[in-house]
């Protein structure tokens, strides 16, 4: 199976009421935004929908509502991860139709081997026959998945891709180098994506492209074809506003970027907290000066 989600993927935020209910209505509004501006496929429920704070019904109806608002424009992934295998597998077995792939982070907190590793996903592997996009992020799980296992993984026909969000430029390249035909790897940091893609990764999973999907998509389509001189701009445009919207965690930044052009609210649930008031007014200047032009 071949890897079918290439380009500007973008994970996707929850937005919340002001009593930290889910707010279906800039949900749709935010789905909406990405597919009138050239975003190519849509993670729902990722770390950056803080999947962690949501409720399994909730994420399912957060799924249903992105998947109506949609109506097949886009490809749609969901995250489905965890570090109880057997459980994960469950509800990989318990899901609805109309999903195009699946974002299944490594097991965290119980820092397997890598043995472990593999047979963690060997096992979701065979609980579904939708394409798999495994996702590195050692920062979040505590443990890196070394590119020799990310390749004995992709040999899973059903294993598509990686999300790499390692920050190892060094490793990342190792992967594209070895890797099957067919097998894709994704950037999962948005600042260096532009450089990434120079070097045949073929796409990402962005948190940026949230806020301003038309500027960072064509920051990556224009690195796919090649054209690097157009890319570097818009890159060179976004790395100011990139670094602040990570300053103080994901996804306080980029909801204040949202709530800056009326999309939605800037509300997180516990254990998240906003940002400070002095990045959220620099936050906001550069989210001006960005959409004025």
């Amino acid at each position: 199976m071949n890897n079918p989600f290439t380009g500007s993927g973008v994970a996707l935020v929850t937005p919340f009421n002001d009593d930290l209910t889910i707010d279906y209505a800039a949900l749709r509004k935010l789905v909406r935004y990405q597919i009138d501006n050239g975003t190519d496929f849509l993670v729902v429920q990722g770390t950056t929908g803080e999947s962690p704070t949501l409720s399994k019904d909730e994420k399912l109806e957060v799924l249903r509502v992105v998947q109506e608002e949609n109506a097949g424009a886009l490809k749609i992934v969901f995250g489905v991860g965890g570090n109880n295998t057997v459980e994960v597998g469950k509800f990989l077995q318990s899901l609805p139709e109309g999903i195009d792939g699946i974002l299944s982070v490594s097991p965290y907190y119980n820092k397997p081997t890598q043995r472990g590793i593999i047979e963690h996903y060997k096992y979701l592997a065979s609980c579904t026959k939708l394409p798999i996009i495994l996702y590195n992020v050692p920062g979040r799980t505590g443990s890196n998945v070394l590119p020799e296992t990310t390749l004995e993984l992709a040999k899973i026909d059903n294993i598509v891709a990686m999300k790499e969000a390692s920050g190892n430029m060094e490793q990342i390249m190792e992967i594209v180098m070895k890797k099957p035909a067919g097998f894709g790897v994704l950037s999962g940091d948005d600042a260096i994506t532009m450089p990434l893609i120079s070097t045949g990764v073929e796409g990402v999973i962005s948190v940026v492209a949230n806020a301003f999907p038309k500027k960072f998509s064509q920051m990556v389509h224009t690195a796919i074809q090649g054209d690097f001189a157009s890319s570097r701009k818009y890159h060179f445009d976004l790395l100011a506003v990139t670094k602040m919207l990570f300053e103080e965690g994901n996804p306080g930044g980029v909801k204040v970027a949202l709530a800056q052009q009326g999309i939605m609210k800037s509300f997180m649930r516990p254990p998240l907290y906003p940002v400070s008031d002095g990045l959220k007014a620099r936050i906001e200047q550069e989210t001006k000066r960005i959409i004025a032009e």
